[in-house]
């Protein structure tokens, strides 16, 4: 079994900070690109930021300059550190990365559960 497990979200004032943690565990061979996404109430799924293997990141515009996102590869770790946060941060934050499997040598698309980010005005 695979899985990624979010971690970090939580209840802060506009312009403050938080960062997400997002760990892999599980019999991996690899993990390609990292990302984030986030998907307010009623409102469609969107990236929110990207990391490759070798550290090339991606960033939505609306998060260009407050948002940062790095990885630990020993650690099967991928972060998003939020600066400024905006009220309208406000969202449900999910972790995917394409997990290649130890065994296989398949790739899985796997999604994490998601953590809450409230920003409050």
């Amino acid at each position: 079994q695979v899985q990624l497990v979010e971690s970090g979200g939580g209840l802060v004032q506009a312009g403050g900070s938080l960062r997400l943690s997002c760990t892999a565990s599980g019999s991996i061979f690899s993990l390609n690109d990292m990302r984030w996404y986030r998907q307010a109430p009623e409102k469609q799924r969107e990236l929110v930021a990207s990391v490759t293997t070798g550290g090339s990141t991606v960033y939505a515009d609306s998060v260009k300059g407050r948002f940062t996102i790095s990885r630990d590869n020993a650690k099967n770790t991928v972060y998003l550190q939020m600066n400024s946060l905006k009220s309208e941060d406000t969202a449900v934050y999910y972790c995917h990365a394409p997990m290649v499997i130890l065994t296989s040598r398949a790739t899985i698309s796997t999604w994490g559960r998601g953590t809450q980010v409230t920003v409050s005005p």
